[in-house]
């Protein structure tokens, strides 16, 4: 399996340079397996919020990804849960942190917004402030 970097999958979903977006879209539609690291995919949705993407956009776009059948990056469920709480207002980084944390018994910040923000939006895993 290969794995892609930020910047491949970043052209293909903004298609800001023509020749970069043709090659990854060709590379993409091969039947070569391929993935990213969850980082990657932290990275990339920054990136896409950074070119005033929204967050129905980006998690539409990341599907769209994670729906290819040559694409398969490991904690893709985690993404997908952290997609639909960043799409309810929740910080992406934050929202990937409680998806892949979910098998924890809380996690501890010192970040008030994120302890509100998880409250709200129901996290089952409990934020608490230190």
């Amino acid at each position: 399996m290969i794995a892609l970097d930020t910047n491949v999958l970043a052209r293909l979903l903004l298609q800001d340079d023509a020749a970069q977006f043709i090659r990854a879209k060709a590379l993409l539609a091969t039947d070569q397996p391929f993935t990213a690291p969850v980082t990657v995919l932290l990275e990339l949705v920054w990136v896409l919020e950074s070119n005033d993407c929204m967050a129905t956009d980006i998690q539409r776009a990341l599907n769209l990804l994670l729906n290819l059948p040559n694409f398969n990056p490991p904690q893709a469920a985690a993404v997908r849960l952290a997609l639909d709480a960043f799409v309810q207002g929740m910080d992406f980084a934050d929202a990937l942190h409680l998806a892949l944390c979910k098998d924890e018994d809380a996690l501890i910040t010192f970040d008030k917004a994120f302890v509100k923000k998880a409250s709200k939006g129901g996290s089952a895993l409990p934020v608490r402030l230190v």
